[in-house]
């Protein structure tokens, strides 16, 4: 018995714990896989003396985040590791952005893509300088972020206030057209919010992407040295040293409600493990609503609400080990832990119309992470572990290049598409094909395979599109991680804030269940924040 289990020991999950854990609740996290980490994992699968992250590999909300840096990771061995430049965008004409660990040098860069580009770059870091921190602890925090708000307010005055709100809402295109000349700041913007499934015609595009840009400028992207296994490795050792408990291979089949109430859970052995306080679901909302939770126990219209539910895009990833760098015609990009590959805004909004239409894309936008160059411990010295993934849809109903792609996502599918993502780097990096020595491919049911909860790949827990987020976040009601089941949390990356390895939506569910526990929250607050959930899911 303990006072809380949580379900899922990916970041989320093993933050919330970690915080019940520093209130001194006893904590137990059941994980369906072998290992812990849910995204945050790495192996030895391509060659074994090259390490490779399965999923997620650069962490700026990971070194930006209040949760995560309140946690002293560095404590229980983790340590970043920065490439020399934050993040690349070169073009076919031998061009290229670069986003520097040091402002004036990315404008000095910006500057010679058009006239007036490095001042409009230093003009966007200024706001940053100036509204970032409260604007970051309204995002990350609860909602509504009353007090992170009221900051924020009072720092920017009523009117900078509007404008700020009209300028988080842009689409990246429009702030691109707006701020700056030429193509290269444009383009380190807009490759920053396709990290979510936002077009460069997204509103609420330029939010996403000023915050990753920005976070670059300031936080650098870092890695976790060793491999990204290691910030899971920091999590699960801080947590153990506080009496918390991880139990790997132990699937959760159903969480117990009685009278509204969740009292623990049920494993795939049919152990029953009770919470007395609370029970904490890293999962996503469709794999908790009307999968742990029966349809029973929840209000009418959620399950209607659910069927609306819109998972991101769908996500195919290919790892190598290189016997050398990567050979980037456009030599800046050898510089740069992640690099974006795309010949322009309108070639990435034609990739993500392709998306749109339910096509897998002819010329894919890559994001590309030099792993090496990141992190030397990564492979042998002079070699190069690297990786690159796309988007593609969640249900294909065409391709729109020549390869006759099914979306089946069998042998001959994943040949076709690695090959179409290897032409592209190659078209960028002259000879790079003959330096790989060794290939991984992982598909959209790879993913899946690895953890549920990355449904084909979906790697933001639902849509980062304004549909799906703050009050409409996983589905209308209040934006918070509470459930219309009492004792019950939504910790996961389909609660607010949503996707980014930044322990938020675990922090909040945490913080949700201290508050419910307490004299006033047992009393009057806990029950009536389930109420209101089953009130506006029509319970």
């Amino acid at each position: 018995m303990s006072d809380a289990v949580v379900v899922g020991a990916g970041p989320n999950g093993l933050v919330a714990a970690n915080l019940l854990a520093d209130a001194g609740w006893a904590v137990e996290v059941l994980e369906a896989q072998p290992e812990p980490g849910g995204g945050v994992r790495s192996d030895r699968g391509v060659r074994p003396d090259f390490v490779s992250d399965v999923c997620s590999s650069f962490y700026p909300l990971g070194v930006g985040s209040p949760v995560m840096r309140s946690l002293g990771l560095e404590r229980h061995g983790l340590r970043w590791r920065h490439a020399p430049a934050v993040l690349a965008h070169p073009l076919p004409d031998g061009r290229c952005a670069v986003l520097e660990r040091d402002v004036r040098r990315t404008a000095e860069g910006l500057e010679r893509f058009g006239a007036g580009d490095g001042e409009a770059w230093t003009r966007l870091y200024g706001k940053w300088e100036e509204l970032g921190g409260p604007l970051l602890d309204a995002l990350l925090g609860p909602f509504p972020p009353v007090r992170a708000g009221a900051t924020l307010a009072a720092r920017a005055g009523p009117a900078e206030l509007l404008r700020l709100l009209r300028f988080l809402l842009l689409p990246v295109r429009r702030l691109g057209e707006e701020e700056f000349t030429g193509p290269g700041g444009p383009l380190l913007l807009a490759g920053s919010a396709m990290h979510a499934d936002l077009f460069p015609e997204s509103s609420g595009g330029t939010a996403f992407a000023w915050l990753l840009a920005m976070l670059g400028q300031s936080h650098g992207w870092p890695v976790p040295e060793g491999g990204a296994a290691e910030l899971t490795v920091a999590l699960v050792r801080r947590l153990e040293s506080r009496g918390g408990r991880v139990r790997c291979g132990t699937p959760v089949t159903s969480v117990v409600v009685r009278d509204g109430r969740a009292l623990g859970v049920r494993t795939a052995s049919g152990e029953a493990v009770r919470a007395t306080r609370a029970v904490l679901a890293d999962v996503p909302a469709p794999a908790l609503y009307g999968g742990l939770v029966g349809w029973e126990h929840l209000p009418g219209t959620l399950r209607d609400d659910m069927r609306r539910f819109t998972w991101d895009h769908a996500t195919f990833k290919v790892d190598w080990a290189l016997s050398g760098p990567v050979p980037w015609a456009a030599s800046e990009a050898a510089r740069s832990g992640v690099v974006h590959l795309a010949s322009g805004i309108d070639a990435m909004t034609a990739y993500n119309a392709q998306l749109a239409t339910g096509g897998v894309p002819a010329d894919p936008f890559l994001l590309v992470g030099q792993m090496t160059t990141a992190d030397p411990s990564r492979s042998p010295s002079g070699t190069e572990s690297a990786w690159a993934y796309t988007h593609v849809p969640q249900r294909v109903t065409g391709d729109a290049g020549d390869d006759g792609i099914t979306g089946a996502w069998d042998e001959r599918d994943q040949t076709a598409m690695a090959d179409r993502i290897e032409s592209v780097v190659e078209r960028f990096a002259p000879g790079f094909r003959d330096r790989i020595l060794g290939r991984r491919v992982l598909a959209p049911p790879t993913f899946q395979e690895h953890n549920a909860s990355l449904v084909n790949g979906a790697l933001n827990g639902g849509t980062s599109v304004l549909h799906q987020q703050l009050v409409f976040r996983p589905v209308p009601g209040t934006g918070r991680p509470e459930t219309p089941v009492a004792r019950l949390y939504l910790a996961s990356a389909s609660a607010h804030p949503g996707g980014g390895v930044h322990g938020a939506c675990g922090a909040n569910a945490a913080r949700a269940a201290l508050r419910a526990s307490g004299p006033l929250g047992r009393l009057v607050a806990g029950p009536a924040l389930s109420g209101l959930q089953r009130l506006l899911a029509g319970g």
